[in-house]
């Protein structure tokens, strides 16, 4: 009874209190500002209910053909820029990219990824240039992204192996727990090394966090309003999840450096290549403890970047590889080049090596026409405006939020030939700093993601696996035209219902 008093007074002083707080900001820009189009505001919500209905990235698609290339969303307290063309996306991470490297912070970034202290999140500053220092001169340098050639390669031979067993008795393969599975391997020997014993309790708790990371909270909508976080249990909830993140990657970091302490008492002990012996966490650890990294460079920002390759490879790239699968299986004849291609190159090989992958330039490009045309990501993630700019020929205030709709411009029938249809033959012979405005997949400017070539080469190497191995078709007798293609909204742009293929072992020459 209590508590019903206690929301009956409040609930109305807090509306009353939204009013007047958004009527006043709308007053203020709308003074002095010639913001881009838009749709009509309402009182509080401002546009939240256009977003209603249909996926967000094909409802802002939709608007902004009636509004333009670039039009002003007024989310609760937040105004929102969102930007569907090419060019326009070029001046936010090229012309103005000093001006929009930084990035808004939301209440699950701040509390999960250690206060905006991580890769992704982190504001423009010290702090970010010096971890995408690390990320792009150690962590992803194309050397160390070669040396972990042969852990791709055992990743692989083991999914092949486990995907026969399946084929045995004629069980259908669920593709989709496949990629999952692998993608969480494979990420994980990179960045913790191959007897990772927290593995399944630390990606357990990867998978509470990205629900809490694909979508917004009443918080960060109305961010004037701080006690909204607790009113609803949100904090709560998200700083349960941190702590469950923490503490197991506490533990494996306390065993990394045991290790390491280790080998340096161990006068026996035989020093090789470090590129040879080292996991991300053993570089992160080295560099910090040799001095090589700024004293700002807290433990707090390591794990950050640890959780940023977590999280950005394994739902992202399983979502990429289930789409490629997807598409494959949907046009038949793209299926059957991609694997005369890959059979033709391996010429009876019985396992698929690092060297080889190099020599599938057919499978390259199913991949890019794969990140085109259902790009994980189909917003890049937001940036946050430093200065007021002129963007387009409007105005874009301090504070606002920048979405760039990458889905949007890579349909864009002004970029691409035929561009709801999937032809992986349209990069073939493209020099990618042609098309680089309008591919934009991992982001650009100073943003753009640092682990391109490992992501890439991981999902090369998984599926021309699947592709050599074994010929694939739809279970019970379904024909190419009638795959499901429906998606589902989170953290990426996966699909809603699981890809579910029949398995074939491919007889050897």
């Amino acid at each position: 009874m209590e508590t019903l008093l206690y929301f009956s007074i409040l609930l109305p002083l807090l509306f009353v209190l939204l009013l007047v707080k958004t009527l006043k900001s709308q007053r203020k820009i709308k003074a002095g500002y010639n913001l881009p189009p838009g749709p009509p505001k309402l009182p509080i919500i401002g546009n939240m209910h256009n977003l209603r209905g249909e996926h967000p990235h094909r409802r802002l698609a939709a608007l902004a053909k009636t509004y333009g290339p670039i039009f002003h969303l007024k989310l609760g307290e937040i105004n929102v820029i969102v930007v569907t063309s090419s060019a326009l996306a070029a001046e936010v991470t090229k012309t103005h990219d000093l001006n929009f490297a930084s990035r808004p912070q939301f209440m699950a970034t701040k509390v999960i990824l250690y206060d905006g202290g991580d890769l992704v999140f982190a504001p423009y500053g010290k702090v970010w240039l010096q971890l995408r220092k690390i990320c792009t001169e150690e962590l992803f340098s194309q050397k160390r992204v070669k040396n972990f050639g042969l852990m791709m390669e055992e990743e692989g031979h083991n999914m092949v192996e486990k995907t026969k067993n399946m084929t045995v008795n004629g069980s259908p393969v669920n593709i989709t727990n496949l990629f999952l599975s692998i993608a969480s391997t494979t990420v994980s020997r990179a960045a913790f090394g191959k007897d990772c014993t927290q593995h399944e309790r630390l990606f357990t708790a990867v998978k509470k966090t990205f629900k809490y990371l694909s979508g917004f909270d009443l918080a960060d909508l109305y961010p004037s309003l701080t006690f909204l976080a607790d009113i609803n249990g949100m904090r709560r909830s998200l700083e349960r999840v941190r702590r469950d993140l923490d503490g197991t990657l506490n533990e494996i970091f306390e065993e990394h450096m045991e290790r390491a302490k280790r080998k340096d008492e161990d006068t026996n002990y035989i020093v090789h290549d470090t590129l040879d012996d080292e996991d991300l966490v053993d570089v992160l650890l080295r560099l910090k403890t040799s001095g090589e990294l700024e004293d700002f460079i807290t433990m707090d920002n390591i794990k950050g970047v640890i959780l940023d390759l977590i999280l950005g490879g394994t739902e992202t790239t399983a979502a990429i590889m289930e789409w490629a699968m997807t598409e494959l299986i949907r046009h038949p004849e793209i299926m059957r080049k991609a694997q005369e291609e890959v059979r033709k190159a391996l010429n009876g090989k019985r396992k698929i090596e690092e060297k080889d992958i190099s020599n599938l330039p057919y499978l390259n490009m199913i991949i890019k026409e794969t990140l085109r045309a259902r790009p994980p990501g189909p917003f890049l993630v937001p940036r946050h405006s430093l200065e007021t700019i002129k963007l387009g020929g409007y105005t874009v205030p301090a504070g606002s939020r920048v979405i760039i709709n990458a889905w949007a411009i890579m349909r864009d029938k002004t970029c691409w030939d035929d561009a709801e249809s999937f032809k992986p033959e349209r990069f073939e012979g493209v020099d990618m700093a042609d098309v680089r405005d309008s591919f934009i997949p991992f982001g650009g400017g100073r943003r753009i993601c640092p682990g391109i070539n490992f992501g890439m080469r991981s999902m090369e190497n998984v599926l021309a696996n699947l592709l050599y191995h074994f010929d694939w078709k739809l279970p019970g007798g379904k024909r190419p035209e009638e795959v499901d293609v429906e998606e589902a909204f989170g953290l990426s742009l996966i699909r809603k219902n699981d890809l579910v293929l029949v398995a074939t072992p491919y007889k050897y020459i």
